[in-house]
């Protein structure tokens, strides 16, 4: 039976349409063969540890309304967590609150290697590939990556419901917060947690390189946790994100 690729990529892959790219690196929770997992895993597989719930049905209707093009990851954060750097000791977690999660037990170099060269690396590859494509249109490009949060975690309430996180543009990621306001969300800056402590590394990696704007962005998932709340949330987040002007066809 095929098994799914590590990302998959929607909207104009070829670089025309609108100058936004949309990425979600915890778009999925899938655990890749060779790996297996158990019924006990299954748990956190399917809960906000495995993935980011509602984010891919967001980025979808995004793409939808922008016409633009996204890059979405294949596998869960749990087997390897595209948004942290190799080095990252959370690159690959063992364990959730103290039990072990059965993939992850007994991990060598060779297998974590064997994970960024199959899953990590290539994930990476697409964005960089669609921001080629998308530069080579000409004009400015705004990345956005796509996540979503749990409203409690232990003992921390969250009463925000979109988080708008950077750790470079501030003007752009203030305007974009003033945006989402004014569509009646109760908006943030750098929460849950903080863009400039270095956990929004897929959008600083890639928007550092290829020398656009980048924000992370954090939806609040009872907001989102079905296609269609999530659907209705893209299309009063779609207003905000064209305040920023952000031309939608080629000079």
């Amino acid at each position: 039976m095929p098994q799914p690729a590590p990302f998959s990529v929607i909207g104009h892959a070829d670089g025309y349409g609108g100058r936004l790219l949309v990425t979600c690196e915890h778009a999925s929770n899938v655990v890749p063969a060779p790996l297996t997992h158990t019924a006990g895993d299954q748990r956190w597989l399917d809960d906000h540890w495995g993935w980011d719930i509602g984010a891919p049905d967001v980025v979808r209707e995004l793409v939808r309304l922008k016409d633009c093009v996204a890059v979405l990851c294949g596998f869960s954060r749990l087997v390897l967590d595209p948004n942290r750097d190799v080095t990252h000791p959370d690159l690959i977690r063992r364990e959730v609150y103290g039990e072990p999660l059965s993939f992850n037990v007994n991990l060598d170099a060779e297998e974590v290697n064997r994970r960024i060269t199959e899953l990590y690396a290539p994930y990476h590859d697409a964005i960089d590939k669609a921001l080629h494509a998308r530069l080579a249109v000409g004009g400015d490009v705004v990345l956005l990556s796509m996540h979503s949060f749990t409203p409690k975690l232990d003992d921390d309430v969250r009463a925000m419901e979109i988080g708008v996180l950077y750790d470079n543009y501030d003007a752009v990621a203030e305007r974009l917060a003033d945006a989402f306001r004014e569509q009646g969300f109760v908006t943030a800056l750098n929460e849950p947690y903080s863009g400039r402590t270095g956990l929004i590394f897929a959008a600083n990696r890639h928007g550092r390189e290829h020398g656009v704007i980048y924000i992370e962005l954090e939806i609040r998932q009872d907001l989102i946790d079905t296609p269609a709340k999530a659907i209705a949330v893209a299309r009063r987040m779609e207003p905000a994100i064209s305040s920023l002007q952000i031309r939608d066809t080629p000079r």
